[in-house]
């Protein structure tokens, strides 16, 4: 059977001036201190932890923001809005166009230049007072199937040299099947480079946000 590649050419992308880097479990995200992922190790596993079968994969992915976790979850946590930081939705409309709320769905249209054209999602948390969100892909027209992913907004306070300042890390996670033809790796390689660059433009858009903010 002829291998069809999920990631065809390299992406590009740009964003906060801190990348986000995957994560194997138990070792900390590069751009966070233990002590900032102790700090946040009770949430790592409350929400970003999956039984991976056989035939998936799973990744986790962080990002600092220089922002209020208030900013960036005014983003984040619009499920009917996610091309405002993901960079590879052409459009977003939710059904029946009711309450944004666990269990609702949004149908996703993808830019073209990707193995996809068209996703179904159903969000499956959406805690305001934990800034929580998570959603699975149900339907649609792309290649990763039981795609399921959390993400997670706290703040952090500075400790040492940066003893005073406060700001913002995303936690993304996720757990895909791998497609057939492909590896695990190739799979990672494509979930990853994606989650990389929607949390690069979430840092861009909650940074101009918060300069607007102190503005006044």
């Amino acid at each position: 059977m002829q291998k069809t590649q999920l990631l065809k050419k390299p992406m590009e992308g740009g964003g906060g001036d801190e990348s986000p880097s995957r994560s194997p479990a138990g070792e900390v995200p590069a751009g966070l201190s233990s002590e900032e992922y102790e700090d946040l190790r009770p949430r790592i596993e409350a929400h970003h932890r999956y039984r991976v079968g056989p035939g998936q994969c799973s990744s986790l992915l962080a990002q600092r923001i220089k922002a209020p976790a208030a900013t960036v979850w005014s983003v984040v946590r619009r499920f009917d809005r996610p091309q405002v930081y993901k960079h590879f939705i052409r459009s977003c409309a939710v059904k029946g166009g009711g309450e944004i709320r666990p269990g609702c769905l949004r149908e996703v249209s993808v830019i073209s230049g990707l193995p996809a054209s068209t996703s179904t999602e159903r969000l499956e948390v959406l805690d305001e007072s934990l800034r929580v969100t998570g959603f699975t892909n149900v339907g649609g027209d792309h290649r990763l199937r039981n795609y399921r992913s959390n993400t997670t907004v706290d703040e952090v306070r500075g400790r040492g040299a940066g003893e005073g300042e406060i700001w913002a890390v995303v936690v993304e996670s996720y757990v895909v099947d791998v497609p057939e033809g492909n590896t695990e790796d190739d799979t990672q390689l494509f979930a990853d480079t994606v989650v990389r660059l929607n949390l690069q433009k979430l840092a861009s858009v909650a940074e101009a946000m918060a300069a607007a903010e102190k503005r006044g």
